[in-house]
């Protein structure tokens, strides 16, 4: 029986290892666990109106490796449970009769993968003296984890809100209005360079998809809000006379298109329209 918990224990923490690999170094983003967490914080914000509004992303974020910890912490006590207290030295003083078997090993396991190493139980056997060692670098990945997590998230933050801020702009100025009095190398050069930075926006919702989880306090950097312009921009290209121009509104179709599928495949539920999905986006941040 004690080699079972001691193999529960280790499957445990392989598979938290996998969800911290998969969420950040697998090129979809997307963790086994973490994303399906995440998206279950989303969802009981959405019903509640999103009360926290933009703290529900990085939430979502703290949550998933508060989650990692205490399964890291679980695991090494499953591993420890089935040999305290025989298995361990105590220091003078400290008698582990006075505490349940669980419960030590809970202490000894949170001890070790905080690196605190105080020393005052220590294993006998010799695989049971490396176990804390090892549990500890277990440790200082999921702490090197949780910032290398958050520096990477700043990046494609920017880009969005820096396309958000584009769109906004055009916007203002009626640039699909005006769309057949531009030169045409100038709309075609707007509506090439808009497509690539919706392609790159898409690249980072595919790469990383805990940022859907993050709201925008000001409606100007909100991507979803501001989508329509992208749509009314193309919708103007693809009418124009000139070539160069409906070259430019096709390039924005597709890139709208491959969008919209990403998001309906990942995100929202929809059959992958991009008015309905871009719509169905909008929903799901507004507040």
């Amino acid at each position: 029986m004690s080699l079972v918990w001691v193999i529960v224990g280790l499957v445990a923490m392989a598979a938290v290892l996998l969800d911290m690999f998969q969420t950040l170094l697998y090129p979809s983003g997307d963790g086994w666990l973490s994303a399906p967490f995440m998206r279950l914080i989303w969802r009981a914000s959405k019903r509640l109106g999103h009360p926290l509004g933009s703290a529900t992303g990085p939430l979502a974020m703290v949550s998933s490796i508060a989650l990692w910890v205490v399964l890291m912490v679980t695991a090494g006590a499953l591993i420890y449970v089935p040999y305290v207290p025989d298995g361990f030295l105590y220091s003078p003083g400290i008698d582990p009769s006075r505490y349940p078997d669980f419960a030590e090993a809970l202490y000894l396991s949170l001890v070790s993968i905080a690196t605190l190493g105080f020393g005052d139980v220590v294993g006998i056997g010799p695989w049971l003296r490396f176990a804390p060692p090892l549990e500890a670098l277990a440790g200082f990945a999921v702490l090197t984890a949780a910032l290398t997590w958050f520096s990477q998230i700043e990046g494609p933050l920017v880009r969005r809100r820096a396309l958000a801020m584009e769109l906004r702009t055009l916007a203002e100025t009626d640039a699909a209005g005006h769309l057949v009095d531009w030169h045409p190398s100038a709309a075609h050069a707007t509506l090439s360079g808009l497509a690539r930075s919706i392609l790159e926006v898409r690249t980072d919702f595919a790469h990383h998809t805990e940022q859907f989880y993050f709201q925008e306090t000001e409606p100007n950097m909100a991507l979803s809000l501001q989508l329509d312009q992208a749509l009314a921009l193309r919708d103007a290209a693809l009418a124009a006379q000139d070539v160069s121009v409906r070259d430019g509104g096709q390039q924005l179709r597709v890139a709208l298109e491959q969008f919209a599928h990403l998001l309906a495949s990942e995100f929202v539920d929809t059959d992958g329209a991009v008015a309905s999905t871009l719509d169905a986006y909008r929903t799901e941040h507004s507040r």
